[in-house]
């Protein structure tokens, strides 16, 4: 039974061996392969070439970052430039309605204008017609006056004997009193027409007034519309510009945060790794101390049973 025990100790013993001999090769060539890729060119060109393109992607990043600033300073720009452009707008469409209003109340005028001047045409028709009506009046008058002188006359020369000292005073008289009306009534009627025709000139005046600034309001109402369809192509130029640099910028920012995404996933599988080696390597350096302890075990158990086995019987 003793010499089977032993037996299986022994055949326990050389699998532990033979394991930690193996165990203790791959540790050495781990260890080889650490010290190599230390003190290795490669290694270091790996780790060189790593930090080389850690710092062009931090560069890019700060690059990115300087553009994003500048693109956030443009985009403020421009912004200024759209809230001046449309408050020169707002003050165009202000003055644009100022000049419609302008333009309604010379429309106002010149129709108060034209109504005058029709009434003042109307009413130096019904003057000349009264001037007319007064003047057939007046030859009818002096007709009649003629008659009766005449009848008047025949009657004195029907009389037989001539009075000396006749004087028609109440004829003379009543011609006195109509030349006297009708230069009256002349003098009035030259009145109401130099009147009229004052009022007539100071309408036509106003009426071309009224059309000049009618065609200076239009003119001012075209520049102010080229101006705003100006303004608006402008406006959506900026906006299209805008958005242009919006979507180029949120396309870089979005391949960097991918990049750093890569780089971030990158060095957390390096740091998986190594922390799966250095593991290993405890794991190994503890299964290598046990190994000894059994190692040491099995030798001390191994040389008392051969110094049991040669003390002699007694």
């Amino acid at each position: 039974e003793e010499s089977l025990q032993m037996w299986d100790l022994n055949k326990r013993l050389e699998a532990y061996l033979a394991r930690v001999k193996f165990l203790e090769e791959e540790n050495e060539v781990l260890r080889a392969e650490i010290q190599s890729a230390k003190s290795s060119p490669a290694g270091d060109s790996w780790r060189v070439k790593y930090e080389e393109e850690l710092r062009a992607l931090r560069d890019a990043l700060d690059l990115a970052f300087r553009e994003k600033c500048t693109a956030e300073l443009a985009r403020d720009n421009l912004y200024e430039e759209v809230q001046q452009v449309k408050s020169r707008c707002q003050k165009e469409q202000a003055a644009r309605e100022e000049a419609k209003k302008q333009l309604s109340l010379s429309r106002k005028e010149l129709e108060e204008e034209r109504r005058a001047q029709i009434w003042l045409k109307e009413r130096a028709v019904q003057l000349e017609k009264e001037v007319e009506a007064l003047l057939e009046l007046h030859e009818e008058e002096k007709a009649g006056l003629d008659q009766e002188i005449a009848s008047f006359s025949q009657s004195l020369e029907s009389f037989r004997c001539t009075p000396v000292a006749f004087q028609p005073v109440e004829v003379e008289d009543y011609s006195k009193r109509l030349s006297e009306i009708w230069k009256g009534a002349v003098e009035t009627y030259k009145t109401e027409v130099s009147q009229l025709e004052g009022s007539l000139c100071q309408a036509k005046e106003n009426l071309w007034k009224a059309v000049e600034d009618n065609q200076q309001s239009q003119l001012q109402l075209q520049h102010l519309e080229k101006d705003l369809a100006g303004l608006k192509a402008r406006k959506e130029m900026l906006e299209e510009s805008l958005a242009q640099q919006w979507q180029e910028q949120r396309g870089e920012a979005e391949k960097f945060q991918l990049a750093m995404e890569a780089l971030e996933q990158e060095q957390q599988s390096l740091r998986v790794q190594i922390a799966r080696v250095l593991e290993d390597r405890q794991q190994l350096m503890h299964l290598k101390m046990s190994l000894s302890l059994e190692v040491a075990t099995y030798r001390t158990l191994l040389e008392a049973e051969s110094t049991r086995l040669q003390m002699p019987a007694g």
